[in-house]
This record gives C-alpha cells, structure tokens and sequence, in this order.
C-alpha cells in the first residue's frame, strides 16, 4: 500500500493554525485566477478586493480551478476564515480524512467561498450537487458546516469504492463514479485531470509545510 493511499484510508494530518486577521475580510483574485481570501492576502490582488465581512454580502462566483498550482492556493488556505478549521479537523476525524486533503478538495472546488456557486448546479465549500448533497444529509449547502461534512463523507465512500485510490477518488468527485468507470480510471477529460493535478499539488504542498512546522 502506498503512503498516500494509506494517509487516505487512515490518515488525519493537524493542519497548523491560521494567523488571525483584521475584523473585515477580502476576497479578489491572483494573477493566477486563484480566489484569495484574508486582509492579508490582498497584496497578491490583481482584481479589486470585495470586503467580504458580512456573510450576506459575499459575492456568489462560479467556481472554476485554474490548471496550474501555485504558492498561491497555500497562502490562501492558510488565510481562511478560522472558522472552517473546526469544521475540517471534525470533518477529517469522522471519516478518517487527512485534514490537508480536505482543504485542498475546498481550495480547488470554491477559493474558500461558502456561497460558489458552478453553472452545473454545484454549490457551497465543497461543490456539492443538488443530488450529492441529499444523499450525504446535507439540508443546507450554504451552511459551512454542513457543506464541508458533506463534502467529506462523499470522499469518503469513493475513497472506499476506490480502495483508497487518491486518483480515482478526486476523478470521481469531479466527473462522477460513472466517468471513472467507463474510462477505467482518470477520464480523458481536460478539466478533470487538471482538477486531479491541481488538488494533488496541493494537497502534497500543505503536507510538505506541516512536517516542516
């Protein structure tokens, strides 16, 4: 069994904390279309920021992942609302998640925006379909917690469908089971390996910085 298979199947990383920000909040996007979110990610804004400290006023944006990852993404995870910490570690500890991966299904998925909304139907943290979220109890996509504990238990029953295939679980969190079925493993779809590619170099960038904290 592989290292990232097994942290899959058994792992639950500690995510280091975040530094706590200024009472507002900013949402804008990088040179790399990359969301970023915290008072202090503004200076890597090249669209205007959106103050973003009342959750009624939070613009609602179609999520879509840029095909390269970047330092970006990690200074964005780490400027997240500290909210969703909480969220996360329960969430990984429930269905034996690595906190990293989590976090980076939700950089990749939203830019850490509750309220993304794709034009497919996908809403919330994590993406979730109308279908998807109703078949892991969530009554409320746009409620942080439920959305990310959603987001995680679906991982979870691909992640066991794939006998804890790392590849497979994101190709199907993306394209679907029935896209990995057909195609015997990652689809020859573009925006389906770019998302595979981008949440991996994520995911190993977070676990990388946290065995070095």
């Amino acid at each position: 069994m592989s290292r990232v298979t097994a942290m899959l199947l058994l792992g639950s990383l500690a995510l280091s904390p975040v530094a706590e920000g200024s009472e507002d909040n900013y949402s804008c996007k990088d040179a790399y279309g990359t969301w970023v979110l915290g008072n202090a990610g503004r200076d890597l804004c090249v669209t205007k920021p959106r103050r973003v400290s009342n959750p009624e006023t939070r613009p609602r944006v179609r999520a879509s992942p840029s095909q390269e990852t970047t330092g970006a993404e990690v200074k964005a995870i780490l400027l997240a609302p500290t909210a969703y910490l909480d969220h996360v570690r329960r969430a990984a500890e429930i269905y034996k998640l690595p906190e990293e991966l989590l976090h980076a299904v939700m950089a990749v998925e939203s830019g850490f925006n509750p309220e993304a909304m794709s034009n497919k139907g996908a809403a919330g943290l994590m993406q979730l379909m109308p279908g998807t979220a109703k078949d892991m109890y969530v009554r409320d996509v746009w409620n942080p917690s439920q959305n990310i504990d959603g987001g995680a238990r679906y991982l979870r029953v691909l992640a066991n469908q794939y006998q804890g295939d790392l590849k497979k679980t994101l190709a199907a969190y993306n394209a679907g089971p029935e896209a990995v079925r057909r195609a015997g493993g990652v689809p020859s779809i573009q925006e389906t390996q770019d998302y595979v590619r981008k949440v991996l170099g994520i995911y190993e960038k977070l676990k990388s910085r946290n065995a070095k904290g």
